[in-house]
């Protein structure tokens, strides 16, 4: 990670949503960015891969009128640094989310996981780091892409991230080019508006936030989490957007008839970044379920 262009909170993060939240935390090594608002049973967000806090810009307000929301950039993304030793293995990244907890003192009651942070959520709870009563995945990334697309992803993402010059690559032409971060995200069978294109423009940008996207990307294995969910202790929740073509909404009912206490809740006209483009519906089934017992 050292000599990339990482985002500046003065500068990309001079009107970064919930701004007035955020503060930097020293933990494990790496300075983290999060974000901590609301009051209530302790509420922790985890963001997915090429995200950061403000993927929660319209969704934690509204949890946060409940629950004390705890929102990190997770390593290497957003705000938060990444060293050249970082970890970016599944069991590497829970590890430091799991030494930021500690250093704050914060134990989850709930915790919501977009994506791959679902599955960084599970890892904390099956190593027994948090004992949340409830785990909500949307568009949950638990089970390897399946056919060709398991073998090819993790290979290009690995040789991308093995040439240093290919995440600069990849934010010059965002810089350039500001229809990208658009035309990624109707990849993944979504639409935000222009604020929410504008912000993930900005972190494209950064050759350093495209580094920690791609090192995660690479060094993601998803088979023996797969092995371990029949012992997920805590009731889960998973929430879908039926346009999703990032991750198969389909997976989420594979995932659910192997657990006993999981569910399904399937949203129309959104994708993969469902809890961007309908706050309100995501925030209903969150505090549905949160109420019961």
């Amino acid at each position: 990670m050292l000599g990339l262009d990482r985002p500046s909170f003065a500068r990309e993060g001079r009107d970064w949503p919930l701004r007035q939240y955020s503060r930097f935390v020293e933990a494990g090594g790496l300075r983290w960015h999060v974000q901590r608002l609301g009051a209530g049973p302790p509420m922790l967000l985890l963001h997915g891969t090429a995200g950061a806090t403000h993927s929660w810009r319209d969704l934690a307000p509204l949890l946060a009128e409940s629950f004390e929301i705890f929102a990190p950039d997770l390593p290497g993304h957003g705000f938060t640094d990444a060293k050249p030793a970082t970890d970016f293995s599944l069991p590497g990244v829970a590890k430091a989310v799991a030494g930021l907890l500690n250093e704050t003192g914060f134990a989850p009651e709930i915790v919501v996981g977009h994506s791959a942070g679902a599955a960084i959520a599970a890892r904390l709870c099956l190593n027994g780091v948090i004992a949340p009563r409830l785990l909500v995945g949307i568009n949950a990334a638990l089970k390897p892409f399946p056919g060709w697309a398991g073998a090819l992803f993790p290979s290009l993402a690995k040789m991308i991230s093995a040439n240093p010059w290919l995440p600069r690559l990849f934010a010059w032409s965002a810089a350039i080019d500001r229809e990208a971060a658009a035309r990624l995200i109707a990849g993944m069978g979504s639409r935000l508006d222009r604020r929410g294109l504008d912000l993930y423009a900005r972190l494209l940008a950064k050759s350093g936030h495209c580094a920690g996207a791609l090192e995660m990307m690479a060094n993601w294995r998803l088979e023996p989490l797969l092995a371990d969910l029949p012992r997920l202790a805590p009731r889960l929740l998973l929430i879908v957007g039926v346009n999703d073509r990032a991750v198969s909404p389909a997976e989420a009912s594979r995932v659910a008839a192997r657990l006993a206490r999981a569910r399904v809740e399937a949203l129309p006209n959104v994708g993969h970044l469902a809890h961007e483009e309908n706050p309100k519906a995501v925030a209903r089934l969150i505090l549905a379920a949160a109420a019961e017992p």
